[in-house]
């Protein structure tokens, strides 16, 4: 039988493939959210500010797909591009979490995500392009301002909701694994313009998405 090595156009089909299951594909998980307890009706108003946040979360789980697919693909390092996968598979649990309660708020998925997918795969890929320290260093300070972000939704969320808080809760500590993990397998700290823009990006993608 012959066999041949796979060059860079058979991994960026693969990639292609890899956002339709992403946007298109019901999501599944390996893992249950640890403590989160069963869904229970909430009033009509908790319920939809609870949709909102969930669907800007589902989107940054979409778009953390992106990236460390995009950064994975660049990676020079084999361990290196293996953690980043091994970050991403656990994202996929968080992106099936958001997605399952999203369905039991009677929510929707923004309408923007296939934008945020693009746009974080191309930015990833920059990232790993830079390098595998520059690219390490991207990860820690996303992960910072993601468990920045999902304090804020915690604080935001009614205290009736926990579930919701329980699924945040269990995806802020997996974060915050995976920031420690790119700084400890070598990742630089950004200059300051870098993580001005990507705070900027973020704010764009949340107010888009809490609404679209």
């Amino acid at each position: 039988m012959n066999t041949r090595s796979l060059d860079f156009l058979d991994h960026l089909l693969g990639e292609i493939d890899n956002a339709i299951r992403v946007l298109a594909a019901p999501a599944g998980n390996a893992r249950k959210a640890a403590d989160a307890p069963p869904a229970e009706p909430l009033p009509d108003a908790d319920r939809q500010t609870s949709a909102r946040l969930m669907r800007v979360n589902h989107a940054g789980e979409v778009a953390a797909q992106a990236l460390y697919r995009g950064q994975a693909l660049m990676a020079r390092d084999p361990a290196v591009k293996a953690a980043l996968q091994q970050s991403a598979a656990e994202e996929v649990d968080h992106l099936a979490w958001c997605e399952q309660r999203l369905g039991e708020l009677q929510g929707r998925s923004s309408l923007l995500n296939p934008l945020w997918y693009a746009g974080s795969f191309v930015m990833g890929a920059l990232a790993g392009a830079l390098g595998d320290r520059t690219s390490l260093g991207f990860v820690a300070e996303t992960e910072r301002q993601v468990e920045s972000h999902l304090s804020g939704h915690l604080e935001r969320l009614s205290p009736r909701d926990e579930r919701s808080r329980a699924i945040l809760e269990n995806m802020q500590r997996d974060e915050i694994r995976h920031g420690e993990n790119a700084t400890a397998l070598g990742g630089s700290a950004l200059p300051l313009p870098a993580t001005l823009a990507m705070r900027a990006v973020s704010k764009l993608m949340t107010n888009g998405s809490y609404w679209i």
